[in-house]
């Protein structure tokens, strides 16, 4: 059984289903209704370590053929990326990742930046182009599609029905409470998003993630921007940019940045509730104005904003709690938790299947950080945010 019907949720549901296993979703709301509901869409293959460009690239891949293994169609732009960085310290710290990326397989070429229809350099930035990068034009898009896969692959996925409470037996997670009914079931998968430290509680356990907040904007359409176009991340001011709807999206990373606890809000709370500030994203845009004017004096067609779950060290966390045995864990997006849910869900289905050759992801087992104050996650989770760009004192 699954908790929460996000891209994580749907996507360990439908490898679940395709293993074999009988699988139920219950969702407190509508699938994808939370933060995948409001990502950006973006797949980047150049990631920090080799695992997370593995499940990276893997996503991107099972994106691509979604129609030949689930059985449902899934529009894909192939656009690539252009990783771009102004200053000799960004410059240095892409250099350093074109060289690991290029050791994991990931093709990645230093090129010099084309014309873009929205994007103008000058000449002096660093560009490497990543041709595998994709995006998901609406978010929505691939939560529709991993709805279609699962009804079609026999998932029972019950909306509107929140789980109220984790059954235990000498100790171990045996069914899942609801808002209408009791459900037994051998394992219990916690991927609530923003509310999965409420969930795990529920048994006792405890799941290491700080929910922050993230904000993007899509401009009003323009003549100005090519829908062809790539992605391109500006990594020295924390900001990424793509067409989106005849427009253009920008989004980033700020340096301080808002951690928002669920459990301190009413009971009521959903990711809509965030408190949003337009002002912060224009501050970040600001820094690219002179390459991107539309970043920074375009009519806003759409702000909006979601919870990002950080852990402490920036990775996902995806495995068994080790203190409640049968109960789950698929968290710790930290900003790519749509991108890579289909390669996590595959690998964490894979290991409560006991699948063979499925790929290990004991790496990212909740159990690594030990105990940890509120406090210390919290802090811990808002680096992680701020620093998402940030070359590091050795680059």
């Amino acid at each position: 059984m699954v908790i929460g019907a996000g891209a994580l949720g749907l996507s360990t549901a439908l490898h679940a289903a395709l293993a074999g296993r009988s699988v139920t979703l219950v969702e407190r709301d509508t699938a994808g209704s939370q933060a995948s509901g409001r990502a950006a869409g973006l797949f980047k293959s150049v990631q920090a370590d080799e695992l997370r460009t593995f499940l990276a690239r893997r996503s991107i891949e099972r994106a691509r053929g979604f129609e030949d293994w689930a059985g449902v169609p899934l529009a894909v732009a192939s656009s690539g990326s252009y990783l771009i960085a102004r200053t000799g310290a960004h410059k240095q710290y892409l250099r350093q990742e074109q060289r690991q990326s290029r050791s994991w397989g990931v093709d990645v070429r230093e090129a010099a930046l084309p014309a873009l229809s929205y994007y103008h350099g000058d000449g002096t930035e660093l560009a490497l182009w990543c041709p595998e990068d994709i995006y998901i034009e609406e978010p929505a898009d691939l939560v529709r599609a991993y709805v279609a896969a699962c009804e079609l692959h026999g998932v029972r996925l019950l909306e509107h029905e929140a789980a109220v409470g984790i059954t235990l037996s000498g100790g171990r997670a045996t069914g899942v409470e609801t808002t209408r009914q009791t459900i037994t079931t051998p394992v219990v998968v916690d991927a609530a998003g923003a509310w999965a430290r409420q969930v795990a509680e529920l048994a006792g356990g405890r799941v290491a993630v700080a929910p922050v907040r993230h904000q993007l904007l899509i401009t009003e359409a323009s003549a100005d921007v090519d829908p062809a176009d790539p992605i391109v991340r500006v990594v020295d001011a924390a900001v990424y940019l793509r067409p989106a709807r005849g427009g253009l999206m920008v989004g980033g990373f700020e340096s301080a940045p808002l951690a928002v606890d669920p459990r301190a809000e009413h009971p009521s709370f959903r990711t809509e509730d965030v408190d949003l500030d337009l002002g912060i994203l224009h501050k970040l845009a600001a820094p690219v104005a002179a390459e991107v004017p539309l970043a920074a004096d375009a009519a806003v067609a759409e702000h909006r904003g979601g919870l990002f779950t950080m852990s402490p060290d920036g990775r996902f966390i995806a495995g068994p709690l080790p203190d409640v045995p049968g109960l789950w864990v698929a968290s710790g997006c930290n900003g790519s938790g749509f991108s890579s849910s289909l390669g996590i869900g595959e690998a964490l289905a894979g290991w409560i299947c006991a699948t063979p050759g499925s790929l290990d992801i004991s790496a990212l087992s909740p159990g690594r950080f030990g105990a940890l104050t509120d406090e210390a996650l919290i802090a811990g989770g808002r680096w992680q945010y701020a620093h998402y760009y940030d070359p590091g004192p050795d680059a």
